[in-house]
């Protein structure tokens, strides 16, 4: 999938789909005041997340618009081929690292961030003070886990259906999930970059009788990146609604169905 504007166009690497699954499920039929507190809690939770990330300026916050590295193989590329440098091999906190110093580079880390940011780690307080170490720069780090530690409250926990301590309840499987479909370098030097990602995600409570069922979303997460230390970490970030497809005519899962893929499909590494 391509969303670049300047220079070569970013693929992301995505399985086949079994056979016989067809797209992606649709929604099932809910009430006007199910919806509206299923779009309350997604804003919310957007919104907690960009008052914890914004800061003051910087002159990296503005990074100049360099040149557009191209595909590391030298090969020309076929449309459908994911194309450029070899996956990371190396992790932090569970969470992809050690990416090259290039835009292609920088793409990779925006996108596996984003899964790390829309994890079901980010509910319970301990794993979101590593992810949130494990991807920022160390200066807006601690500010961050304050301000998190905020929005993250008792109350935004319960409107999502979660204990005050981020605890799942009986019976239930919580999902919060981001995918990113695709990504494009808005900025770039040799000390930041700028990097938009396109996604879709799943959030809600599987299980039988669930009030927040598990519902898809599509956003861009913006991310500021500067390189430190010997390699990408945010030091701000974003997010906006959309832009969001037309939902396919697909049969909508029964929460057994979607509590089982999300507990037996996992996530993958995204690198070019």
């Amino acid at each position: 999938m391509s969303l670049g504007q300047d220079g070569p166009p970013t693929r992301t690497r995505l399985p086949e789909p079994p056979p016989g699954t067809g797209g992606p499920a649709r929604r099932p039929q809910r009430s006007s005041r199910s919806l509206v507190t299923v779009v309350g809690v997604v804003v919310l939770l957007i919104a907690a997340i960009a008052f914890a990330n914004r800061g003051g300026g910087s002159p990296s916050d503005s990074p100049g618009g360099g040149t557009q590295g191209g595909t590391s193989n030298g090969a020309r590329s076929q449309p459908t081929s994911p194309t450029g440098t070899k996956p990371v091999d190396g992790k932090n906190a569970g969470i992809p690292t050690g990416y090259a110093r290039t835009d292609q580079g920088a793409q990779s880390a925006a996108a596996n961030y984003a899964v790390a940011l829309g994890s079901d780690g980010m509910f319970d307080a301990a794993r979101r003070h590593t992810i949130v170490a494990a991807i920022h720069a160390p200066e807006v780090t601690d500010r961050l886990q304050g301000d998190l530690d905020r929005a993250y409250s008792p109350g935004f926990l319960a409107n999502v259906g979660l204990g005050e301590d981020g605890n799942v309840p009986d019976g239930y499987t919580f999902v919060s999930r981001t995918v990113p479909v695709g990504t494009r370098v808005t900025g770039f030097s040799k000390d930041a970059a700028t990097v938009e990602v396109w996604s879709t995600g799943l959030v809600g409570l599987a299980g039988e009788g669930s009030t927040k069922p598990v519902s898809q979303t599509w956003f861009t997460i913006t991310e500021q990146l500067v390189w430190v230390d010997g390699d990408w970490r945010i030091e701000r970030s974003s997010q906006k609604e959309g832009p969001a497809p037309v939902n396919g005519d697909n049969r909508a899962a029964g929460a057994d169905e979607i509590a089982n893929a999300v507990q037996g499909y996992g996530g993958f590494t995204y690198a070019r």
